[in-house]
């Protein structure tokens, strides 16, 4: 056979995935003898997040954004009056 050959056939993916056994992952072997011992908990497939606390309203993270906003103003206005020239 020529090289050409060897290289198709070990990188043809039809002959791979008609394989009789597949063995399964690493994580699937893992997962697999950990639920042996101890099953998951039943949950359904999209479950409600757990409820999350409430959420400031925008006004009040607006507020907070400015008040820092001037405070940074007053303070470089203050330093700048303060310093020598």
């Amino acid at each position: 056979m020529t090289e050409q050959d060897d290289w198709q056939r070990e990188f043809d993916h039809r002959w791979a995935n008609s394989a009789e056994h597949k063995e399964p992952s690493a994580r699937a072997r893992m997962l697999a003898a950990r639920w042996r011992e101890n099953p998951p908990d039943p949950a359904p497939f999209r479950a409600d997040p757990d409820p999350a606390t409430p959420r400031r309203s925008s006004w009040v993270s607006t507020a907070v954004v400015l008040g820092c906003v001037a405070a940074v103003i007053v303070l470089l206005g203050y330093a700048q009056m303060r310093s020598p020239y």
